[in-house]
């Protein structure tokens, strides 16, 4: 009789920053009744992974349902993984805390469970083969990873079935491949089919092993879900087919795989990830490129037996895709390496590194079909933990003056220019418009420019093509939380951002500004400045110059533009200072802008909004659009946070307003997400020649304090 091993393992994770209702809806939806089914199936041995985030919230909130799980870890009918507590991407972050994390979910398993685990999950399944020697550190046996992985190394279906040790500069460690088959029929295809498959692969000696390890979320979470698996009783009747076919379906852990059968040989993995994974990481053009490659195949037929030479991006592009995402990781490893400092090592507690690792928290460096990456709450929580840990440092050093760095700090070899105080740090974009890409206030945690662009995706082909009645690639179904959703797709020519310095075209209106459908006649926006920037005692300064030209009919006027930020330690106000000089012999007419961004979660709520000189705004939300004329000192109020942004100039403006909103896509279908708010003041300024010696001066200030 031939015999098959089943592991049937699931992953629950939920990232910091995500609301208490979503983990009480997952809670509800999917962990319990999946605890539940399993619980009246004592036979039916599974695996569980809990990021630590979620095992904190479960230990808080329903310490009962924790109660259970250890009953059925001690029975043996549940094992449990560990892997990265914060869920972190481990490839990209230091050595030194992806074994800090795996330890302290390690510890934190035992100590609640007490069973140390062998195996880990890991996020994502972001493999890098450099990171075998980092899970060794940490006492890890195994680690589960796709069949994707495998097959792009070479392995056949057949060659699957079992498990391999791979090896890192004599570090060895075993890996088990994903069985894909199961991934997307468990709890989707009707069971006959799983079964059939069961008895497809199924061997006389009964050593051959088929992995099912994905999400927990799907069983009840995804939607529509939790109606087929437990209100017409998917999981129940699977569990009751497993019980009833246990003669020759066993279920098992897989520490003990590794006690009864030896490795099927040794491997190395190409860096890799889940295809799907691997297809977003890719620009629009490449994303729907390899999306009309597969259905070519699909078509043909070809697709099945081809799979293993088609494949997407790389995971660590995502960084290259989204600027916003490569600027909080640069922001991570700079923390992190005033945490490992070697002087400071001994000496830091233990709630800073914990405030970096939750910094670490995979989910809001990248975008799929998860929000992810565009989810202002997910940012937020980031940003608001790696500030904690640096702030931390800062009281570990209470001598260290204001710091003022020319550094390439985004990696892209061009240099930024950061200031670090203990109350503000700044990021400098000197070759990109001279523009301010971070302003974090370090008592309060944030990061006021925290904001998404606007740009292509992939997908967003779906949506228009829904819109328009033609069909979408493979038929996939077109879901949407508003109607009307194509007709905000906006995409950005450049990065937004502060103190961005524009020259309008006559007829600009604040429409075709917000829609990125506008004349710049400058060339300013994002082109390079020169730069300059000092540390004096507790007084920083950066000056910002570059020698451009306004553009009509292809002629150009040349005109300099100067902008000095000055910011006075412990204060709560900084400073620019603006000159625009015509350097041409004729006098000209402008009209000039500063555009400043700054980033919120919620742009509809009544505790944040306009203020604008005490005046009666229609609408003063802060997802409101509208201009004011005569304007010298305006704010952003955000009393949930319990700040307010305060410009104010000494030469009054009109002053534009608008949303930055995106259009992205979720487990629940397309969405539009309030990214912040873009204000511009701008102002008509007529120039005489440069031989006059005459500037247009203008003085600004940002403030943020206490509302």
């Amino acid at each position: 009789m031939t015999s098959i091993n089943l592991v049937f393992a699931v992953h629950n994770h939920q990232p910091i920053g995500n609301f208490e209702s979503v983990f009480e809806e997952a809670y509800r939806f999917s962990y319990k009744p999946f605890l539940d089914v399993l619980e009246r199936h004592p036979a039916v041995k599974f695996t569980q992974h809990w990021s630590g985030t979620l095992l904190e919230w479960l230990l808080k909130k329903h310490p009962e349902f924790v109660d259970r799980m250890k009953g059925m870890v001690q029975r043996g009918q549940m094992d449990l993984l560990t892997g990265a507590y914060y869920e972190a991407m481990l490839p990209v972050i230091p050595e030194e805390d992806r074994v800090g994390q795996i330890l302290k979910l390690t510890a934190a398993v035992k100590n609640t469970f007490g069973k140390t685990p062998r195996g880990m999950w890991l996020a994502e399944r972001v493999w890098e083969q450099h990171m075998v020697a980092s899970l060794g550190k940490a006492g890890v046996e195994y680690v589960i990873v796709d069949d994707t992985h495998f097959r792009h190394a070479g392995l056949m279906d057949e060659q699957l079935l079992g498990y391999y040790v791979t090896e890192e500069q004599g570090q060895t460690l075993s890996v088990f491949p994903i069985d894909k088959t199961l991934r997307y029929a468990v709890p989707f295809r009707p069971l006959p089919d799983t079964f059939e498959y069961f008895r497809r692969v199924a061997s006389s000696d009964g050593r051959r092993i088929v992995i099912h390890a994905d999400d927990g979320e799907k069983f009840g979470g995804w939607p529509k879900t939790y109606h087929t698996v437990y209100e017409e009783g998917w999981l129940e009747s699977f569990c009751r087919m497993l019980e009833h076919e246990s003669s020759w379906v066993k279920t098992i852990h897989i520490g003990t795989v590794l006690d009864l059968f030896a490795p099927a040989g040794r491997i190395y993995l190409p860096a890799a990830s889940y295809s799907e994974m691997m297809k977003w990481s890719l620009d629009a053009p490449g994303f729907v490129g390899l999306e009309k490659f597969e259905q070519e195949l699909k078509d043909l037929k070809l697709y099945e037996e081809n799979a293993m030479f088609v494949r997407g991006g790389f995971w660590r592009n995502f960084l290259v895709k989204y600027p916003e995402s490569n600027q909080m990781h640069k922001k991570m490893l700079r923390v992190a390496s005033r945490v490992h400092a070697p002087e400071g090592n001994g000496a830091v507690p233990q709630e800073v590194r914990d405030a970096l690792w939750a910094g670490q928290c995979n989910d809001p460096y990248w975008h799929g079909v998860f929000g992810g990456l565009y989810l202002p709450n997910l940012r937020f929580a980031v940003y608001h933990n790696l500030l904690k840990a640096e702030a931390g440092m800062d009281a570990l050093e209470p001598r260290r003056e204001p710091l003022v760095e020319e550094v390439d700090f985004d990696a892209d070899g061009r240099m930024e220019v950061v200031v670090e105080t203990r109350r503000l740090d700044f990021c400098y974009t000197p070759s990109f418009g001279g523009s301010l890409v971070e302003l974090s206030v370090k008592p309060e945690a944030v990061n006021l420019i925290d904001i998404m662009n606007r740009r292509e995706e992939g997908y967003h082909r779906r949506l228009t093509d829904s819109a328009q009645g033609r069909p979408s690639p493979g038929a996939q179904v077109v879901e949407v939380k508003e109607p009307g959703l194509e007709q905000h797709l906006t995409f950005d020519w450049y990065r937004h951002g502060s103190l961005i310095d524009h020259f309008f075209a006559e007829g600009t209106t604040l429409q075709a500004f917000m829609q990125s459908r506008y004349e710049e006649l400058g060339d300013f926006v994002n082109q390079p400045y020169a730069v300059s920037a000092s540390a004096r005692g507790r007084v920083t300064e950066v000056a910002l110059e570059r020698q451009g030209a306004i553009w009509r009919s292809g002629v150009p006027h040349r005109l300099t533009v100067r902008k000095v930020v000055r910011y006075t330690e412990g204060e709560d106000v900084f400073a620019v200072e603006y000159a625009i000089t015509n350097r041409e012999q004729q006098p000209v007419d402008l009209w000039f802008g500063i555009e400043w961004c700054v980033g919120s979660m919620a742009g509809d709520s009544a505790d944040r909004f306009y203020d604008i000189e005490g005046r009666q705004l229609v609408d003063c939300r802060l997802r409101s659009m509208g201009e004011e004329i005569s304007v010298r000192t305006f704010k952003l109020v955000d009393r949930w946070l319990h700040l307010q942004t305060v410009f104010t100039a000494d030469v009054a403006a009109a002053v534009w307003r608008f949303p930055l909103e995106t259009v992205s896509l979720s487990e629940g279908g397309f969405e539009r997400i309030y990214q912040g708010s873009v204000v511009v003041p701008h102002w008509r300024i007529h120039l005489e020649p440069a031989a006059e010696g005459v500037l247009f001066r203008l003085r600004m200030t940002q403030s943020v304090t206490q509302a």
